[in-house]
């Protein structure tokens, strides 16, 4: 997921504070047969509110999202470089829909979920509060960014909440072409000049930290991994999932023909998995405190967005009544 399962301001949930005791018991057998609860369900509160958490930061993590690459759109290295491009930054705002979608039958509001980002309360993967100097840096985000979305969000499509895991199963399948297209970037860079070669190391240098923090703290330092694993939201570990990542990556390297920047990458034949050197927990942490390069940039311009765009919401508001009044006018016309 494009999070780092951090505390978020959302908004709070509707509905009763907690089950009856038969509500209750029947939330724990769907839990514990690996079933699904739906919206009507009764549940436990901090369930409700974990989801919302969670389901909104990732939904906000999307739209933020949009900007890095967006800004790219106009100056991709050809027509077919900016279609493609275009398309994948549309996924991302489709995502976010999904999203939004699934949080609201939690019964929060889209309204209040959506002040919370703008107002600089409610928050989002520190990944996207890097910069993104260069054409290769796109490259990296798909391979990257996207590749540990991947393997963060397949096991959501399990997830224990049903309008979460079936948002899921589409938005990994859209995940999975940009991380392909993010690749195929790299490659065709790492394949041309040898000027072409090292801007796509330089990214890949960049990148590849932020995108290991993006599976959030270690295990010992994550505040909310231990109840979402209970309630079968997520699946595997923050660290579980950082190694998978790791194994992944190295043979998609050598593939690229770059270097992963970690002097402490090597195989451990006992362990079976590559081992890898300590990240910088600091950095995580003042970027999510704000502190990161693009965090004031990132939140006034959706901001600015929000509000230059604040027109076509009007206007789809009223075409949408017009097209309920003339139902209506249609429907007693009939009668």
């Amino acid at each position: 997921m494009h999070g780092d399962h951090a505390p978020a301001t959302s908004a709070g949930p509707a509905g009763p504070a907690e089950p009856s005791a038969s509500g209750q018991s029947s939330f724990d057998r769907v839990i514990a047969g690996d079933g699904r609860i739906e919206p009507r369900d009764e549940m436990p509160d901090d369930y409700r509110k974990s989801l919302i958490r969670q389901i909104s930061q990732h939904a906000h993590s999307e739209i933020i999202g949009m900007q890095p690459e967006g800004n790219w759109i106009t100056r991709a290295p050809s027509l077919h470089r900016k279609a493609i491009l275009m398309a994948k930054v549309q996924d991302e705002a489709g995502h976010g829909l999904y999203l939004y979608s699934a949080a609201e039958t939690l019964g929060a509001s889209r309204e209040d979920m959506m002040q919370a980002l703008l107002a600089g309360k409610a928050r989002y993967s520190s990944i996207f509060n890097y910069p993104t100097p260069t054409w290769a840096d796109i490259g990296a985000i798909g391979w990257l960014v996207d590749g540990a979305a991947i393997c963060n969000q397949v096991p959501l499509c399990r997830a224990s909440y049903g309008p979460y895991a079936r948002a899921m199963i589409r938005i990994c399948k859209e995940e999975s072409f940009h991380q392909r297209q993010g690749f195929e970037i790299l490659l065709t860079l790492s394949r041309g000049t040898p000027a072409q070669h090292e801007l796509a190391q330089e990214a890949v240098n960049r990148w590849y930290a932020p995108s290991l923090m993006m599976f959030g703290p270690p295990d010992a330092d994550s505040p909310n991994s231990a109840k979402s694993m209970a309630w079968k939201i997520k699946r595997f570990s923050n660290d579980e999932l950082r190694q998978r990542f790791v194994d992944m990556l190295v043979p998609q390297a050598q593939a690229l023909g770059l270097t992963l920047p970690d002097p402490d990458l090597r195989w451990n034949a006992e362990r079976g998995h590559y081992d890898f050197g300590e990240l910088d927990w600091s950095e995580f942490k003042a970027v999510l405190a704000g502190q990161g390069q693009c965090n004031v940039q990132r939140v006034e311009h959706r901001r600015r967005a929000h509000t230059e765009g604040a027109w076509v919401r009007e206007a789809a508001m009223a075409h949408a009544a017009k097209k309920a009044a003339r139902q209506q006018q249609s429907a007693r016309g009939a009668a």
